[in-house]
């Protein structure tokens, strides 16, 4: 059995669709069809019940799915193992992103790896909090950024960055208008309506803790996906929000900015990179961890002194 039909069955199942797995792994689609039908008589087994309009695994299939991942996963590994003992000429690393951080750190770690590293590929990967943790723990990352709290027991993490939190208002909210530079107390915002992120990101669970912290649990008015429409929203009126210090804006006093408060207690949160326990790090992955690590520190941004294994 050679291990691109094992890819093959993976990608079918994931798309769980013939013609957009035979584009994703460029071939035709008949002659997938074909590898999967003499792989199938191979094994005196159906993988796949195929119908009019869908693709759907059998139990056997479900089976061989997983365990094809795990070889396939190990296979990865040993190929890069292969390339650090060839010091590095060349290789590739996967890095799995928060979208609410991302854009924010990644473009100035990626400059300085690519300056030390020309070599090695970097693939990205945006994804939400609880996404990011099944694929880091499943091999799909080499290595994620994600907040605390992580919640996936196969995954181990470095801490990076501390960062405090905002309360932000609107620019017309009383908060606002009254320029007082005293950290406000969230319990008395209980009556607020509030900006969220959606269920899935790793901040509105952080944003739902605050409030229970306080004593109440938010009237949520809007969700969305993405931390720069909930500032949007925001700054037009809609209600307030939780924002990081890295993602504030700028421009204070814009009809398109809030105003960001301080809190008592001044509330953080703590980003890391995490990996899976006892998977082999890449001299490429450790790489990578380094110079992310250094990039913070020349931005002001020292990583707080603990850590979890």
């Amino acid at each position: 059995m050679e291990l691109r039909l094992l890819q093959y069955v993976i990608q079918i199942a994931a798309e769980r669709n013939f013609s957009r797995a035979a584009e994703k792994l460029h071939i035709a689609q008949p002659s997938l069809s074909q590898q999967l039908s003499k792989l199938e008589k191979e094994l005196g087994i159906l993988l796949f019940k195929r119908s009019t309009n869908s693709v759907e695994l059998t139990y056997a299939g479900s089976i061989f799915v997983e365990k094809a991942k795990q070889i396939v996963d190990m296979t990865e590994q040993l190929r890069q193992e292969m390339e650090d003992i060839a010091d590095l000429r060349k290789g590739r690393i996967i890095v799995g992103s928060l979208p609410i951080t991302g854009a924010h750190v990644l473009p100035d770690v990626l400059t300085a790896f690519r300056l030390t590293h020309p070599n090695i590929e970097i693939a990205l990967v945006e994804e939400t909090t609880i996404q990011l943790e099944q694929l880091t723990a499943s091999g799909g990352t080499d290595v994620s950024l994600l907040s605390l709290p992580v919640i996936e027991p196969s995954l181990t993490y470095e801490p990076i960055i501390e960062e405090e939190l905002y309360l932000a208002v609107p620019p017309d909210h009383p908060l606002a208008l009254s320029g007082s530079k005293e950290p406000i107390d969230l319990a008395d915002m209980k009556d607020e309506p509030f900006v969220l992120l959606k269920r899935g990101q790793g901040f509105r669970a952080i944003a739902y803790d605050l409030c229970q912290q306080a004593g109440f649990a938010p009237r949520v008015v809007f969700e969305s996906s993405n931390i720069e429409t909930v500032q949007s929203l925001v700054a037009a009126g809609m209600g307030i929000g939780f924002v990081p210090h890295m993602v504030a804006r700028s421009g204070l006093g814009s009809s398109h900015t809030p105003v960001y408060i301080r809190m008592k207690n001044r509330p953080t949160r703590t980003l890391v990179i995490a990996y899976r326990k006892g998977r082999y790090l890449s001299n490429a992955a450790e790489a990578f961890i380094d110079i992310f690590r250094k990039t913070m520190q020349a931005l002001n941004k020292q990583p707080p002194d603990k850590s979890k294994d």
